[in-house]
């Protein structure tokens, strides 16, 4: 699957999970987190929170570039993060030159909205757009709208499991 000239290393993990931790961190990502490691897959969850100002965590990046799946989890105020949206990019750039599967889940926002950065990523993008340089926020988007494009689950928050 990697080519010998890719950016992206051999794995090391079997799934990333990427997500905004206050939205999703003790619920549905601890939930998904545990039932892969208990079928033994090696996942790779962020155990520590970015604070304002800090670069984003090179072993982050590394666990993105190591790894088979990601699953990224939006959600409302997923796009509020700048790192989360850096990681999504990481994972679109592992995608391209590495082939690396793309799992999306849609926790109650509608995949159009990822697509199109609409409803609670309108914002968000306004805010980036004035704080960061243009070039990142138009690799933020780009990722967003190809991820968006991609099969993937809706959930709402009352759904049941079963």
């Amino acid at each position: 699957m990697a080519s010998s000239s890719s950016s992206c290393q051999p794995s090391s993990y079997d799934v990333f999970i990427n997500f905004r931790g206050p939205d999703t961190r003790t619920n549905f990502v601890s939930l998904l987190y545990n039932a892969l490691t208990k079928e033994g897959i090696k996942a790779y969850r962020d155990s520590e929170e970015l604070w304002e100002g800090e670069e984003i965590c090179p072993s982050l990046l590394r666990g993105i570039r190591v790894s088979n799946i990601s699953i990224p989890v939006f959600s409302k105020n997923y796009a509020d993060s700048k790192y989360c949206l850096m990681e999504l990019a990481e994972i679109w750039e592992c995608h391209l030159s590495d082939g690396q599967t793309i799992l999306p889940v849609f926790i109650d926002v509608e995949p159009r909205d990822v697509r199109h950065q609409t409803r609670s990523f309108e914002e968000p993008f306004k805010k980036h757009q004035s704080k960061c340089k243009a070039a990142d926020v138009q690799r933020w988007k780009n990722a967003l709208e190809e991820v968006g494009n991609l099969k993937g689950w809706p959930l709402k928050r009352d759904a049941t499991i079963e």
